[in-house]
């Protein structure tokens, strides 16, 4: 018996990097896993991937900066499962024209989109059926940017990271009194396929001191894994190599 049989866990964001390492954990723990993300390719791969594994998972496709198809989704999932138990907010992304210098309003409300409005759709749309079954968990993905300012993400990015760590706390203080807990992984850098899309991406070696998605799944099973009774409220994680402090060759200390 998994710690997690009988329960639905939602994850955006699924098709690689820390979602797709939490959708592992969360199998292997015993969940139905329900892939989300853009590309339904990555997505089809990773749930077979899961299902070779002894695991359950499925797809559904969706831009979470669209209210309307996070909806939807959300109906679907509740029609085929009548539950939402664990709702993992991964989804991301950066504008590789990101400081003052050069981001635009269309680089910005791509970032919003995507970093806050889409958390903000998946867990609204989720949250009458938790207050029904007065249970269920939202576990946000923030960022180190979330807690420090840092020149290299620029202002788009710190701005939604530090307001999904704020949305966090807010659902804890007006929902605990539902059964539901949020907690919000803050992480320092993660060797996932976003760091293509810096302005300087990072080197191999670099790569190789980062944190990896597999160190993030098992903190999203951990999280998961705690007893109703418990909230984590925040977890800040980093690599022992901490290049926000000691700089890189792509990442001038200042």
């Amino acid at each position: 018996m998994g710690t997690l049989d009988g329960k639905v866990a939602w994850i955006t964001g699924a098709g690689s990097g820390i979602g797709l390492a939490g959708a592992r954990e969360l199998a292997a723990a015993g969940a139905t896993v329900v892939l989300s993300g853009r590309r339904a390719g990555p997505l089809e791969e990773a749930a077979a991937a899961i299902a070779a594994a002894g695991g359950r998972a499925e797809t559904a496709a969706l831009d979470v900066a669209s209210a309307a198809s996070v909806e939807a989704t959300v109906a679907g999932i509740l029609e085929r499962h009548g539950r939402v138990d664990i709702l993992v907010n991964n989804a991301g992304s950066n504008a590789p024209r990101r400081y003052w210098s050069n981001l635009t309003p269309a680089d910005w409300d791509f970032v919003v989109g995507v970093n806050l409005n889409g958390p903000l759709y998946c867990t609204a749309a989720v949250l009458p059926a938790m207050r029904e079954r007065r249970d269920g968990l939202v576990i946000n993905i923030a960022s180190w940017a979330g807690k420090f300012d840092t020149l290299l993400t620029g202002p788009a990015y710190n701005a939604t990271k530090h307001g999904l760590v704020s949305m966090t706390m807010s659902l804890n203080i007006e929902e605990c009194v539902n059964g539901i807990r949020g907690t919000v992984i803050c992480p320092g850098e993660v060797a996932t396929p976003i760091m293509a899309k810096r302005p300087v991406p990072p080197s191999e070696a670099e790569m190789a001191r980062m944190l990896k998605p597999e160190d993030l799944g098992r903190t999203i099973r951990f999280v998961a894994e705690m007893p109703p009774h418990a909230c984590v409220h925040e977890i800040l994680m980093a690599p022992t190599w901490n290049r926000m402090w000691l700089g890189g060759e792509d990442l001038p200390k200042r």
